[in-house]
């Protein structure tokens, strides 16, 4: 007996996996955080911070010393200063001396609220180069 082989078309079984799906997704994620992510601010304060070389050699006479007592008296000069005068002595002061900075000695009794007027009566004078001498009271 004469076998007939039939010849069978080969099935192809399909045992890839399309992966073009799964790369979209993955493109489509990466753009939405790299655009999420550039919107992310941190909390915080903006400090001003002067670079290291800041101080220049200055003459020492040049130098406006203000004195702040344990008591709040405010000495300019060696004169006794009314707060609401600070301004005007300093702004005097400066005009003799333009490259002279601010230097305050505060006593460590007084008030941190006359420091702060000292500072901002020698901002609003015109003076920026402001500094605290340490004072062993």
């Amino acid at each position: 007996m004469k076998s007939h082989h039939i010849a069978e078309a080969p099935v192809e079984e399909e045992n890839e996996i399309n992966l073009t799906p799964m790369l979209d997704v993955v493109f489509i994620m990466l753009i939405f955080f790299i655009v999420t992510a550039s919107f992310i601010k941190e909390a915080g304060i903006d400090v001003n911070r002067p670079d290291a070389p800041v101080t220049e050699s200055k003459p020492e006479d040049a130098n406006i010393l203000v004195a702040i007592t344990a008591t709040d008296e405010i000495w300019i000069d060696r004169r006794l200063i009314d707060p609401r005068a600070v301004r005007a002595n300093i702004e005097r002061l400066h005009a003799e001396n333009p490259k002279g900075s601010v230097v305050i000695q505060a006593s460590r009794r007084s008030t941190n609220k006359m420091l702060v007027t000292v500072m901002d009566a020698s901002r609003q004078a015109g003076v920026y180069s402001i500094s605290i001498a340490d004072n062993r009271e």
